[in-house]
């Protein structure tokens, strides 16, 4: 089987300029309408937005790997690694170190890549992981570093990384090129072709024992940012998760050949459908201030934990909407209060209500078009 890194060719990438075109202007028009939404936000309510942006993606970027988060543990954790007034909330090691790296990613994104950040960064992925003989430092064991999956008798090999004794030529080769094509730099190139390739070529390096995932997705966000010249915030590893088994098709293909055009259109598409997440969750957070403007004293202790917890489901909102059985089970109250709270939130415009008896639900009523 060869592999991409096999071939004679090897790092030489091949695409068509052409057919990124549209959407490198478009990822440039999204990036702006993204700046200007988040200026519509005061200062300390950025603050909140940037660690709800974070801490999502942090979720997902683990998701990916089939890691599972606590998110009130990582917002904690954004909160006093980004210098903000700490929660009482217990953070706990996984959930420190993605935050601590997702926080450098932003406040670093515009310093060069060098081989300390990707070891700090894997240290503060990994430090917890016992299972690893090598955290902070590129993998060093004999064995072939495989992506498999099935039966352990019967392996099916996705791909096979380059040997361990090749991976500091490999990498040092990477830093070389993702600093030389950034902007103002001697080859420049074009933001989602840039952001693509780097995180398909550091995706076939593999040079991590475990995190790699995960870091592949950070330099993609370096390198987005470093082309915007701010952090791009957008929701990339929430996008890429809701089409985990496209990722992985697209990766393993194109794992096997130079020729990544088709690569890089899929990534360009993600990209921009993750600027749109972004752009939702933005306008989403805005109208949660301003609901909270209208009905903060408006809430007893129950209704307020019921809405509280609405708005953590994100701008979709409950599945299927908000149940009486969902408030019993949120509030812990009894039936007769729960009918009379949620009749009093329909009667004062927080909540809207659909359906009839069994099939009556509840929906936060962000004003017109909130809900869609």
């Amino acid at each position: 089987m060869p592999w991409n890194w096999t071939l004679p060719d090897w790092p030489d990438f091949r695409y068509d300029v052409s057919a990124l075109e549209p959407f490198e202007k478009q990822f440039l028009l999204s990036s702006g309408e993204i700046v200007g939404a988040v200026h519509h936000v005061s200062q300390p309510e950025r603050e909140q937005l940037r660690i709800e942006l974070l801490s999502e993606e942090a979720m997902q970027t683990s998701a990916i790997e089939g890691e599972v988060l606590d998110r009130l543990s990582v917002q904690s954790s954004l909160r006093r690694h980004m210098g903000l007034d700490p929660d009482s909330y217990p953070t706990k090691p996984r959930e420190q170190g993605v935050a601590e790296m997702m926080v450098d990613l932003y406040s670093g994104f515009a310093d060069p890549l060098d081989h300390e950040t990707l070891f700090r960064w894997h240290r503060m992925l990994l430090s917890h992981d016992r299972r690893l003989e090598t955290i902070g430092e590129y993998r060093r064991h004999t064995e072939a570093m495989q992506i498999v999956s099935g039966r352990v008798d019967q392996p099916t090999i996705h791909f096979e990384a380059p040997p361990s004794a090749q991976i500091m030529p490999e990498m040092e080769h990477y830093v070389e090129w993702f600093n030389r094509t950034g902007p103002g730099h001697a080859t420049p190139l074009p933001a989602l072709i840039r952001a693509g390739l780097s995180h398909l070529h550091f995706e076939s390096i593999h040079p991590f024992e475990d995190g790699n995932g995960r870091l592949g997705r950070a330099l993609a966000e370096k390198s987005l940012a470093q082309n915007i010249g701010q952090p791009s915030l957008i929701s990339l590893a929430f996008t890429i998760e809701n089409e985990r088994k496209a990722y992985y098709d697209q990766l393993e293909f194109h794992q096997k050949t130079l020729d990544v055009t088709q690569w890089l259109i899929w990534f360009a598409e993600i990209v921009l459908k993750a600027q749109q997440v972004t752009l939702e969750r933005v306008g989403f957070f805005i109208s949660k201030a301003h609901f909270y403007d209208r009905h903060r004293d408006q809430l007893n202790d129950r209704q307020n934990k019921a809405i509280s917890r609405m708005f953590r489901e994100g701008p979709a909102g409950f599945k299927g909407g908000l149940s009486a059985e969902n408030y019993l089970k949120i509030t812990g109250t009894s039936r007769a209060t729960a009918t009379r709270d949620l009749q009093d939130l329909v009667e004062k415009g927080v909540l809207e209500r659909t359906g009839e008896r069994r099939h009556t639900r509840y929906w936060l009523n962000l004003g017109e078009g909130a809900r869609g």
